[in-house]
């Protein structure tokens, strides 16, 4: 066992949400004491384009053109490492000037969730846009590799919102299921939400059972010096819940990754996407 603590990993691209993701890093380093790593990931279409274009190319001309193509193809893929590497230098600069001094970059070739399961026994969360940088923001797409690395990812996954704002109230959305508990026991255990507003709902119906839940819920969390509210919210919980974090003003939203009845589907049906496209706020998933 180590006695390192475990370290925040923030993925970084060239997209807008960047320095979201940096801004919420800093925030969590600096609540927790916890290093950062920024991950930039190469993807296998970044790499080189090992394709054979020889084929048209006739008699004497073939040799000079395929020198000129593979020249070609060894300066793309160093320029492509040089951005990679000035991504996470401006990424460095913007959590030293946010007073964080433990940060280590780090650039990885390869599939991005195939990364991040080889950084995550070390991490206490993955940081990650709401968008990538090839996200059709026109069409309010998420970005490709969210759900991918949210469903495959065993550690809290943070989803950072379009811009940072100070984070002072958190809705829990609690369906009663074994990961929305473990999320309260988290939340409870964690230096990252002591002296915040944390209120606990449930969308649905206020039956003996979920009142119980709640109450529990709430006890959990201010057993460990957490000021906490529960109440149960009418509706349907992609609709309801961001309507309530819109009007209420919570600055995050924590969700369990799994859990039973409707909220279930919204983190492994399609309503996942219209949940955190929804909230305007970072959206925290645990399992």
């Amino acid at each position: 066992m180590t006695d390192q603590p475990q370290k925040i990993v923030a993925l970084v691209d060239g997209s807008i949400y960047s320095a979201s993701v940096c801004d919420h890093a800093a925030w969590i380093a600096s609540r927790t004491g916890a290093p950062v790593e920024l991950l930039h990931v190469l993807g296998r279409r970044e790499a080189s384009d090992t394709r054979d274009h020889s084929g048209a190319i006739a008699l004497g001309a073939r040799t000079a053109l395929m020198e000129q193509l593979a020249e070609l193809d060894a300066q793309r893929a160093r320029l492509i490492s040089q951005r990679g590497r000035a991504i996470l230098e401006d990424a460095q600069a913007v959590l030293e000037k946010a007073g964080i001094a433990d940060v280590v970059t780090r650039l990885r070739h390869g599939d991005i969730v195939e990364a991040v399961a080889d950084v995550e026994a070390d991490a206490r969360v993955i940081l990650i846009g709401k968008r990538g940088e090839a996200a059709d923001f026109a069409k309010g797409h998420l970005g490709s590799n969210l759900e991918r690395i949210v469903r495959g990812c065993h550690k809290p996954v943070l989803v950072a919102s379009r811009a940072f704002r100070p984070i002072r109230k958190v809705l829990i959305a609690y369906d009663g299921g074994t990961s929305a508990m473990k999320a309260v026991d988290h939340i409870a255990r964690s230096p990252l939400f002591q002296g915040l507003a944390v209120h606990v709902v449930t969308v649905g119906s206020a039956t003996p059972e979920v009142t119980r839940g709640l109450e529990d819920a709430k006890a959990m969390l201010k057993a460990a010096g957490i000021a906490a509210e529960a109440s149960v919210l009418p509706g349907q919980p992609e609709t309801a819940l961001a309507r309530l974090v819109e009007e209420a003003q919570f600055d995050m939203l924590v969700m369990g990754a799994y859990g039973h009845s409707r909220i279930r589907s919204l983190i492994i049906g399609s309503t996942t996407t219209a949940m955190i496209r929804a909230c305007k706020v970072p959206v925290l998933l645990l399992r």
